[in-house]
């Protein structure tokens, strides 16, 4: 039996590591990466095994290309295959744009943007060969609406750009077999936010509570299932009506 094989950006923790080990639950192999999160990655690693995947931890910046390049290249040199791509690295901070600086404006962009190009073209060939693959990029619930955001800016068009992205990837990927969405997540509980910001944002959210992991997590498994073969370029957003 041939496992499939995931490839997951930002994986040791939050969403990444929420798919990580749903994907481990139906015995998928998961390669994920990470920057700083040494610790969390050795947890994730061994709660993959615990429900029955097997998982390969890497320490790899992603926002450069070589090395973006060079993971996937290991990953297909060790396993075989890449069925999966999830780009769930998506880095943030709050600043005025006025006071924003060079360095954090292209942080923005080298973290949430660039990586899903670099590792879209690493993975194509191999999906291209096998006519078969699934790419799946995150945003963020309001980023389709091209409003000002002034404490986010760079980060929201960076989200926005990989709407972009997804559906010129979309286009020229179909032909193959392959499938190229995004989930655009609102108010989600993964840890990346402080939970008073968490709070104060209850009652601007039409469902009335805040998202959880695992509801991220099921439009995931939804798109790389074999019932989503035909949605393609698709924005699926995450956020209980909020950003609508």
């Amino acid at each position: 039996m041939t496992h499939p094989v995931a490839l997951i950006t930002g994986g040791a923790k939050g969403i990444g590591r929420g798919v990580a080990l749903d994907l481990a639950a139906r015995h998928w192999r998961v390669a994920f990466c990470y920057r700083t999160s040494e610790t969390e990655a050795k947890h994730t690693a061994t709660a993959i095994g615990e429900r029955g995947g097997e998982a390969w931890p890497i320490q790899c910046d992603v926002s450069d290309p070589a090395a973006a390049k060079r993971v996937v290249a290991q990953i297909e040199d060790k396993w075989g295959r890449i069925d999966a791509l999830i780009n769930g690295a998506g880095p943030y901070h709050r600043i005025n744009l006025l006071e924003e600086t060079v360095a954090g404006w292209n942080e923005m962009f080298d973290g949430n943007l660039h990586p899903i190009f670099y590792l879209a073209q690493a993975v194509a060939p191999g999906m291209k060969a096998r006519k078969a693959g699934r790419i799946i990029s995150f945003s963020m619930a309001n980023a389709d609406q091209m409003i000002s955001q002034p404490d986010v800016t760079a980060h929201y068009i960076a989200k926005a750009g990989v709407l972009i992205l997804t559906r010129t990837l979309a286009k020229l990927l179909a032909p193959y077999g392959i499938t190229v969405n995004a989930i655009s997540p609102g108010f989600i509980d993964s840890g990346s936010a402080p939970p008073g910001e968490l709070a104060s944002m209850t009652k601007r959210i039409p469902a009335g509570y805040i998202g959880t992991v695992d509801d991220t997590v099921g439009a995931v498994r939804y798109l790389l299932s074999d019932e989503a073969r035909y949605v393609n370029g698709a924005n699926i957003q995450i956020s209980g009506g909020w950003g609508i």
